[in-house]
């Protein structure tokens, strides 16, 4: 699937040295993204621009972290039509779609900027629970780490990264748009029926935490998480109400806590 996710593009390349500045004819890969269809029960749901890979394991991401679906089970039916660009998914009998939902296009930069959740859907979006306690160095070696193990971002370039870390599992997935990151990890672990283990773990991501990846964060069960950016001030607060631990600016010299700080040990 390599071929897929970027295209060889004719530019021009700037170059400036001691010599002075001049511009040459090369190639170079660029990152391509594609607008995935996700159809439930004959209704196109969402239209999501991501990078073409992972696209069953996003679309079921988006369902549960949307609080559509609670489990892998809710699934009938699943597949990805690559003619159409669509996952297509048919709901067992007894799961409800909110039809005013529908049709909603989700771009590569977090477009739907949700600053609260749902009402509606409160039940499903509860305080993160977990007794356990985490480690600062720790946690700042693994940032080390991670922000070197973005293949595509490494070879290509135009991603963003989001890694799922407990002690003896891992998953690292890239994308376009850091919300398509949250979402493919949380269908992967459907998939697996490892849901329980986001209660353990930790979450890394490249980018900046807007509310939108906070209430994925929430939905998700995750008590820790970190990035190198920065959080909004309404994702802060929704870790505060939530009992999220949030790290920002993160390096190997230290960082900032903005939220739940008692998870933390030096």
């Amino acid at each position: 699937m390599e071929e897929t996710i970027y295209e060889e593009l004719n530019v021009s390349e700037i170059i400036r040295d001691k010599n002075g500045c001049r511009v040459s004819d090369t190639s170079k890969k660029v990152i391509a993204e594609i607008s995935l269809k996700v159809v439930v029960n004959g209704m196109e749901l969402v239209s999501v621009l991501c990078l073409n890979q992972y696209q069953e394991e996003l679309a079921l991401g988006f369902l549960y972290n949307e609080g559509v679906i609670n489990s892998y089970s809710d699934i009938e039916n699943i597949y990805f039509n690559e003619k159409m660009l669509a996952v297509i998914i048919d709901l067992k009998a007894g799961v409800i779609i909110d039809r005013q939902e529908s049709l909603r296009s989700i771009t590569s930069g977090c477009g739907k900027c949700y600053t609260y959740i749902n009402p509606l859907k409160q039940s499903q979006y509860k305080t993160v629970e977990s007794s356990a306690t985490y480690s600062i160095n720790t946690i700042l070696d693994l940032m080390n780490n991670f922000i070197t193990r973005s293949d595509i971002f490494a070879r290509i370039g135009g991603v963003h990264s989001v890694l799922f870390h407990t002690s003896d599992y891992e998953i690292l997935v890239e994308d376009i748009g850091r919300h398509n990151c949250f979402d493919k990890i949380t269908g992967l672990m459907l998939k697996e029926n490892k849901l329980n283990l986001f209660s353990q773990g930790i979450v890394f991501v490249s980018g900046r935490i807007s509310s939108e990846i906070m209430t994925k964060i929430i939905r998700m069960g995750v008590p820790v998480l970190v990035s190198k950016s920065t959080p909004t001030t309404a994702a802060v607060k929704l870790a505060q109400q939530h009992n999220v631990t949030t790290l920002g600016y993160i390096k190997d010299s230290g960082g900032y806590i903005y939220s739940c700080r008692e998870r933390l040990v030096i």
